[in-house]
């Protein structure tokens, strides 16, 4: 009876929801119930019908509001004057370091004043300006002046340096770099090779002789600016926003574009899937140059008048203080974060605060329950996506360890699926007609989603480097004929349909939050090593989150200055990337096309016991290498030696 009147529900929901034909659904009814074993079907099936229900529900909505906004030509700025004419007054931003509270109408009146301001400097849609800041509220200010204006800004990672800093300014093409105080001595660094042209402007206190002289002091400038609303630019719903800086097997960091429909998306996605609330105060201590902290954060601030409480930095040690404080009921991490706050001592204000979801991507399976469990977390909302990908995921029912899930019942509504590749070169797997050959249930693979360009919550907006494009982009993988996006991760699906991350692949893996290129690392150690062949990795470290940098160096001679290695690196390299380990071996095997071969050394890892090469790693209080030894593995493994 149950079974009955479910499939009738979803049959119902199908043909005049999903306004699919009735054909379709009653064929791919039959095919999943004769291919799943019969019974089994209708176990997932009461299993999973609620939540596929609510999970196409909320894609309808968002689509529907997506076709509107893309035929009336709506843009994120003439979002935020809808939310600015429901509540002027709220509170719309804090950030936590001067306690300092801006409400809907003046982060308004802010960003006319930087539109109006840029305008008058020669400024035009289509241009570009870098914007170089740690986390404030004139951050978000200055960047949706830009969009205003129709200027789209290039968000720089604040722990970028000399080249690859030099590099993001070069690619965007920008016409100005807005950078504050604390960002100074980095672009000092490289003025001297900077466009004469590019017009330079310094946000926060004021030290003519620590910038460039050419240099502008932004604040006064824009004080003085024009508040008044700035004419609407010639910009459309798929027209660009921004741009958002990931790390890629290109080497040096790649601009994501992320146009007007795409942030939308992602903000909407989040608020309807894991049901959140207009008066909901969100507590964001990520960085805002990151798609999580100013999309899947700030997004609701601007588009659904959220309060969000922004940090300057994450601090394990103030975060529950500063929930409290603010009254919080959402927080934002990434995995990492958590286990960091599970490793504080117990104190008052984890039991205190109001927070209701914590909402992030990276959480860990074996600390999921304990997490929730500690700080009475009733709602973990874990969320898969990158800033160019069109597949993401969501655990809109909070099931432990789920980044995610697609309907088993009903996967064509969303075109995404787990492919077969061969696990040590990441190349797709195909099948006698030459198409992508599907994941079982249990077997890892790489997620792909169908590209459908005329379609804002399916199309690819790629990256400004063209090149970079066709990277990400497979031919003939649901159908012949198709074209689909290449995550580069592995995941894996179980029965009822939920996704569990695996593994990232290629030549990038992550540490402290960050998104670590290889081939980047791999050039910066060549350099300083006179060239020698470096081969760059991420291995695991039990406890830790992510993958450890690890450094394969051909070195016939077995002779090198670790200590001067140790500082160049300080200076060449953020913390996170630069390598924990480090191996010295007389030489790296390579293919026949002159790649490094990567796959064994990333198998033995550091363990002094397999490895017969000479290994050394980062002494974190010492600063600088030192032998790793039987002894130092051991303290490694049992997390006595911290990283």
């Amino acid at each position: 009876m149950l079974f009955g009147a479910s499939l009738l529900g979803l049959l119902l929901f199908s043909k005049l929801v999903l306004k699919l034909p009735w054909t379709q659904v009653g064929f791919s009814l039959l095919l999943f119930y004769l291919g799943s074993g019969g019974w089994r079907f209708v176990r997932v099936f009461i299993k999973t019908i609620r939540r596929d229900v609510f999970g196409g529900l909320v894609l309808l909505r968002v689509k529907r509001k997506v076709r509107r906004y893309l035929k009336e030509r709506w843009t994120v700025p003439t979002l935020f004057a809808a939310t600015v004419r429901r509540h002027p007054d709220k509170t719309a931003l804090i950030f936590e370091g001067t306690d300092t509270h801006w409400t809907f109408r003046q982060l308004d009146e802010y960003s006319n004043g930087v539109a109006n301001f840029l305008k008058a400097q020669g400024l035009v849609s289509g241009d570009a300006v870098a914007l170089f800041m740690e986390n404030r509220n004139e951050f978000v200010g200055l960047w949706l002046g830009m969009a205003k204006l129709g200027v789209e800004a290039a968000l720089i990672n604040t722990n970028l340096r000399r080249d690859a800093l030099r590099h993001c300014l070069t690619t965007s093409k920008a016409r100005a770099l807005i950078f504050s105080s604390e960002m100074a001595p980095a672009v000092v660094e490289i003025q001297d090779s900077l466009d004469p042209s590019l017009g330079l402007f310094c946000s926060g206190p004021w030290e003519p002789s620590t910038v460039p002289s050419s240099t502008k002091h932004l604040d006064p400038l824009l004080e003085d600016a024009p508040k008044h609303q700035p004419g609407r630019p010639d910009k459309g719903f798929t027209d660009k926003l921004f741009y958002i800086y990931t790390s890629g097997t290109t080497g040096l960091p790649k601009a994501a574009i992320v146009v007007h429909s795409r942030y939308y998306r992602m903000a909407a996605l989040v608020y309807y899937g894991f049901r959140m609330r207009s008066n909901d105060i969100v507590y964001n201590c990520l960085p805002l140059y990151h798609s999580a902290g100013n999309i899947v954060g700030i997004g609701q601030c601007l588009i659904h008048g959220m309060t969000v409480v922004i940090r300057k930095k994450f601090s394990a040690s103030r975060f529950w203080d500063d929930c409290v404080k603010y009254n919080c009921t959402i927080v934002q991490y990434i995995g990492e974060l958590c286990r960091y706050l599970l490793n504080q001592p117990p104190r008052e204000a984890e039991q205190q605060h109001r927070v209701r979801i914590a909402l992030g991507n990276g959480l860990r399976p074996s600390i999921w329950t304990d997490f929730a469990g500690r700080f009475r977390i009733p709602q973990v909302a874990e969320f898969y996506g990158a800033t160019e990908c069109n597949c993401s995921l969501g655990n809109f029912d909070s099931q432990v360890g789920a980044c995610g899930f697609n309907s088993r019942i009903l996967s064509f509504v969303y075109p995404i699926r787990l492919v077969r590749v061969n696990e040590d070169t990441m190349e797709l797997i195909r099948g006698p007609d030459g198409v992508c050959i599907p994941c079982e249930p249990g077997e890892p693979g790489q997620l792909v989603g169908r590209i459908i360009q005329k379609d804002p919550l399916r199309r690819f907006d790629g990256y400004l480097n063209q090149s970079a494009n066709n990277k990400k982009i497979a031919t003939d993988v649901f159908k012949k004929g198709d074209q689909a996006y290449l995550t580069g991760d592995v995941l894996v699906m179980d029965e009822l349909g939920y996704l569990y991350f695996r593994d990232r692949t290629g030549d990038t893996y992550r540490w402290k939050g960050e998104n670590v290129s290889t081939t980047e690392v791999e050039g910066t150690l060549s350099r300083l090593l006179d060239m020698a062949d470096v081969a760059v990795y991420g291995v695991e470290v039990p406890g830790t989150e992510g993958r450890a940098g690890m450094a394969a160096v051909a070195n016939p001679t077995g002779t090198c200055d670790l200590q001067h290695f140790a500082q160049s690196l300080q200076k060449e390299l953020p913390l996170y990337a630069r390598p924990i380990f480090l191996r010295f071996l007389p030489e790296l095997h390579k293919t026949g096309t002159y790649k490094l071969q990567k796959t064994d050394l990333r198998k033995e890892a550091f363990d002094p016991a397999v490895v017969k090469d000479p290994l050394f790693y980062l002494d974190a209080r010492k600063g600088r290498y030192v032998p790793l030894d039987q002894e130092a593995y051991t303290r490694i493994q049992s997390g006595e030696e911290k990283l």
